[in-house]
Formats: structure tokens, sequence, C-alpha cells
């Protein structure tokens, strides 16, 4: 028997019960599915974490009260150990006499709030006092008008620079430029427009006003752990230049050389590595989780199979006695449970694909099917099939024709 007649009579039997075929395949589908869900979401993941590390800028990090949280345990201990980020350790990292390899540095501070235009209001506006340098240091491309000046920052100018959505909300159509919005009840005029970013996981990036950070520091409060945003003087001095803001902010904190940092410095490196742990995590459970899916697959349809070759007794000895060998009623079989566990793995595939396209609409996110995944999922779809049907396709090819055809 050739194997493409093989797999011809294959599909003949799996469409003769396509019920109990398609129940027999759940367990490879949700297996598949899983394989290939989890990758695409973790595709959509490292984009995440591309974006975030390209926000910090080529050359720089990012000092924070905090730094990454793992766990609840890690977040109760920073809480009560870090001390907030002050305007006087930007300065001191500015005026450190040993300053070699910091380029540059600028503060940054964060609330949310409302926006309004007239009788229109927005509102969670994610509202951003900066340092006028620091344009010069992060990703943030202006799209119309200009960044903040040194003078508006000095003299605490009611300016700003609002995102894409705010121009959507309250301009479309119009030139924002110079017209007047209220952030926390007062007036602030137009600059300039950024670039947009789009969303992120479904959560919008374009939702924010940036104003100079001491006109934040008088509008709202004073009494808030600042963000320093560090440019090294090269990607390659990174490193160096971490090792003298933590030099400088040690030495602030009277830090014994036993003692642990109390505050937060976040570098591609670390974002990095934060994204391998937990993409490490999701990766095993995945594993943990499609490997049971299949096995229990594979075990079904082993069973399946072994019902027909019970079933198909008689069917068996008719093709015994008409010139049938052992090794074509074997692959016969083989064929059948192999073209079985495939057609579950595209299904899965199919499925997987159907459901990241739409988590891709939702989220607004990028979620595209591997290749090399999906010809590996196969692959696994068909050696799962081959196993399962090892010992059903053995059997049924040691059957006697004589005993096989006394079957009812």
């Amino acid at each position: 028997m050739r194997v493409t007649e093989a797999i011809k009579v294959a599909l003949e039997a799996i469409w003769a019960h396509k019920l109990r075929s398609f129940l027999t395949l759940l367990g490879v589908i949700i297996g598949v599915a899983t394989v290939i869900l989890v990758v695409m979401g973790i595709e959509g993941f490292n984009a995440y974490f591309n974006d975030r590390i390209a926000d910090l800028g080529a050359n720089a990090f990012a000092v924070r009260k905090f730094g990454f949280i793992t766990s609840w345990e890690d977040f109760i201990k920073q809480n009560k150990q870090n001390k907030d980020i002050t305007f006087d350790d930007l300065r001191a990292i500015l005026e450190n006499p040993r300053r070699r390899y910091v380029r540059d540095a600028a503060a940054e501070v964060t609330t949310i709030g409302q926006v309004k235009y007239g009788a229109q209001t927005l509102q969670d506006v994610r509202i951003m006092g900066v340092s006028f340098n620091m344009g010069e240091i992060d990703r943030l491309g202006i799209a119309e008008g200009r960044y903040l000046t040194r003078e508006e920052e000095e003299r605490s100018r009611a300016v700003c620079i609002v995102g894409a959505d705010i121009v959507k909300e309250f301009f479309p159509g119009v030139d924002p430029l110079g017209r007047e919005i209220r952030i926390a009840g007062l007036p602030f005029r137009i600059v300039g427009v950024a670039e947009e970013q789009g969303t992120i996981f479904g959560q919008p990036q374009d939702n924010f006003v940036i104003i100079p950070i001491s006109t934040f520091r008088k509008v709202f409060s004073t009494r808030r752990s600042i963000g320093i945003r560090v440019a090294a003087t090269s990607a390659d001095d990174i490193p160096r230049a971490v090792d003298e803001v933590r030099m400088v902010l040690r030495a602030r904190r009277h830090l014994k050389y036993d003692e642990e940092d109390n505050f937060g410095i976040i570098t591609a490196e670390a974002i990095n590595s934060f994204r391998e742990k937990m993409l490490g995590t999701i990766q095993m459970a995945t594993i943990g989780l499609a490997s049971i899916s299949l096995l229990v697959g594979g075990i079904v349809i082993m069973n399946i199979m072994l019902v027909s070759v019970t079933e198909r007794t008689r069917e068996i000895g008719i093709r015994k006695s008409v010139g049938a060998r052992r090794r074509d009623i074997l692959l016969q079989f083989l064929s059948e449970s192999v073209t079985l566990a495939m057609i579950g793995g595209a299904i899965g595939i199919l499925l997987a694909y159907g459901l990241g396209k739409l988590g891709a609409a939702l989220f607004e996110v990028r979620m595209e099917l591997p290749v090399d995944w999906t010809v590996l999922a196969v692959a696994i779809a068909g050696s799962v099939g081959l196993i399962s049907g090892v010992y059903p396709a053995y059997k049924a090819a040691l059957l006697d024709p004589v005993e096989a055809l006394r079957a009812e």
C-alpha cells in the first residue's frame, strides 16, 4: 500500500466518524493552540519591552524611588527602606566633581488628572512635569511646535506639550498651537504636539500633557519623589555612568558598603533581565500545560484507534485475505492516527491565529503567527499521532486473517 493511498483511506475513516474524530482531537487542539497563543503573546511582550527600553533613550537610564518589583514582599521591603528621589539628588549627580560618564540628567514627575478645553473634559490624563533638557534625553518626538525651554522652566511658565489623543479630542482639524487648555483649573498654552505613539496592550500612550517641572511643583505638590533620567556619554559607558550615579546616591544616603541600595536604577539590561525571568516562567508553565494536553490527546487517540481496530477487525481480515501484508495494515492505521493528530494540530494553529488576531484588535498590539513554532507544532502533533498509533497499528497488523473474518 502506498502512502498516498493510506492517507486517503485514513481521511475516509476520519470523515466517516466526524464527531468522534473531533472529540478525539480536543487534547491536541488545546495543546497546540496554547503553545502558539503563548508564543504570539511573548512576541507582543517583547515588542512592549523593546518600546520601554527605547523610551529610556539610546544612552539613558532612569533613577527611581523603586526598582523592579517582582513580588508583594519585594514591594513591602522597598516601600519600607527606599527614600524619595529629590532635586538635591539631581544636583548632586550633575555637580559630582568626579563626573565623567554622565553627560546630562533631567527630572520628571507624573500624576493623573483631568484636562479641560471649553466644555470638554478628558479624565485620567497623564500630567508630566519635566526638566527643559528632557527632550534631549528621551525619545519623544515633536510633530508640531517645539519642546520646553530653559526660560519657561526657570520662570514656571504655564505652557505645555500635548499628546496626540488630546489633539484628537479637543482640536480635530484645528491647529492646537497657541490655544489654551486647563490643567488643574489653570490655563496652559500649547507650544508643542508630540508625535503619535499609539497603544501598548490596549493602553493609550498619547493621553498626556507635559509641563515644566517647576510649574508642576507649584500647581500640584513639592512633596513628591521625582524620577531622574540620566544620559551617559555613550551606550558603552552606561555601566560606568550607573556606577557614578550609584556612588553619589549611596554617599548622600550614608549607606555602608554592606547595605543595599535604597533607591532604584532602571537600565535596559535590568529590563531585559526582568523580561527573561518573566517570560521564562511563562514558557515553563506553557510547556507544562501543553504537555499535559498533548499527553491526554495522545492517550485518547490511542484508545480511539484501539476501538477502531476492534470495530474493523472483519475489514482487516478481508484485506489480509486479498493480499494485504502486515506492513500494509500497519501503514494504514499509523497513517490514520498521524493524520488525525495533524488535523488537530492544524485546527489548533487556526484557532490560535484567530484568537491572536482578536486579541491584537482588542488590545492594539502586534501578534504575528510564528512560522518556526507553527512548523514545530505540526511536527509535534504528528509525532503524538505516530506514537499513539504504534500499538493499535501493531495489534491490527498481527491479527490472524481467519480469526478476523469470523468477527462480527
